[in-house]
């Protein structure tokens, strides 16, 4: 098989794996259940006047989340990435690609990854592997990527556990902070970095933004492991299974990671994701430190249904209800303010 054709077979995998199988992490948690909304019995507010609205690399949104990176690069997932864009522009979401990679080796998969004529107004991030700038990749492929969706950032993702772990994984990790810089100096637009689940730490959020990086997304441990998707590629009792099998508690929590890139980084635009599974994750996300919030499984499991569309609008509003109300019930009248709200912590966890 030759590397376009594993690229593909391998996107279909990871979404078939993620719909089918347990893939959660594993003897770790997000963190989220540890800190508590403080609740305001009399708020002076009216619940539907507050205001969701806020800003993100100098685009404007009707609600602070992300439906994050997922897929694309294959044809059969090509109804997945409109659905999702269809969504986000119905209730003016931001929404991320997955890795282009595959297109970028064979136009004839771009189609998969374009949504911007059906999502002319939503915050829409290109996305590649930090990695493929030690296999070949440079500011011409970066470009590429971000000029076949129409994108307003390029994300570059970090995922070594999971490179580490796939059968055919990149591995060499090696100089990659100035080549990041690079890009970062190089594009027209924003880059953002971010982990793909086991979380970004401050020592590497600081590494980061003094290499040009614009925005950072946690992506911290607690939701999906991607060692235990690559676990169900290998074959049942493949010692690399087993292998990939030890590290489905490796990470940071997603709460951790939000606390510690902000507290390191007071001003760096900040995204938290990592097992957000409900709209009072996103209002403790962002009492924690987030700008914005980004979510994949829920959305993903909608977009599939029979009723794609409408299931994945009812899926976000749903998240965009419970935000609100959590915001009503904490006396919050506006996601700044939400910034601002000390969470009551309940144990040591996250």
């Amino acid at each position: 098989m030759d590397e376009q054709s594993q690229t593909r077979s391998r996107k279909l995998d990871h979404v078939r794996i993620v719909l089918d199988e347990n893939v959660a992490a594993k003897g770790i948690s997000t963190g989220f259940a540890a800190w508590h909304m403080p609740h305001e019995a009399l708020p002076e507010l009216d619940m539907v006047a507050i205001q969701l609205q806020t800003v993100f690399l100098g685009k404007t949104l009707r609600a602070p989340l992300l439906i994050s990176s997922m897929t694309g690069g294959a044809h059969d997932v090509e109804v997945i990435n409109t659905v999702l864009a269809e969504a986000a522009q119905h209730l003016g979401l931001a929404m991320g690609v997955g890795s282009q990679r595959a297109a970028i080796g064979d136009d004839s998969l771009a189609g998969s990854y374009r949504v911007r004529q059906i999502a002319p107004d939503i915050a829409l991030y290109a996305n590649l592997g930090a990695v493929q700038l030690n296999y070949g990749y440079g500011v011409a492929e970066c470009q590429r990527a971000v000029d076949m969706i129409g994108a307003d950032a390029l994300i570059l993702h970090l995922n070594a556990l999971q490179e580490a772990v796939q059968p055919e994984g990149n591995t060499n990790f090696s100089g990659l902070l100035p080549k990041i810089s690079a890009i970062c100096r190089a594009l027209p637009v924003p880059v953002i970095v971010k982990e793909v689940g086991n979380g970004i730490g401050a020592q590497t959020a600081r590494r980061l933004r003094e290499a040009g990086v614009s925005a950072i997304d946690v992506a911290g441990a607690g939701g999906t492991s991607w060692s235990e998707v690559e676990r169900f590629r290998h074959a049942a009792g493949e010692r690399s299974a087993q292998t990939a099998g030890q590290f489905a508690d490796w990470g940071i929590p997603t709460t951790t990671a939000i606390r510690q890139v902000r507290a390191a980084l007071p001003t760096v635009p900040l995204i938290g994701s990592g097992g957000i599974r409900s709209g009072v994750d996103v209002a403790k996300a962002i009492a924690l430190g987030a700008n914005l919030v980004g979510t994949a499984k829920p959305a993903l499991l909608a977009a599939v249904d029979s009723r794609g569309l409408e299931r994945v609008i009812t899926e976000l509003q749903g998240f965009i209800d419970e935000l609100r109300i959590a915001m009503f019930c904490s006396g919050c009248a506006d996601i700044a303010a939400l910034g601002c709200l000390p969470l009551q912590r309940s144990d040591h966890d996250g």
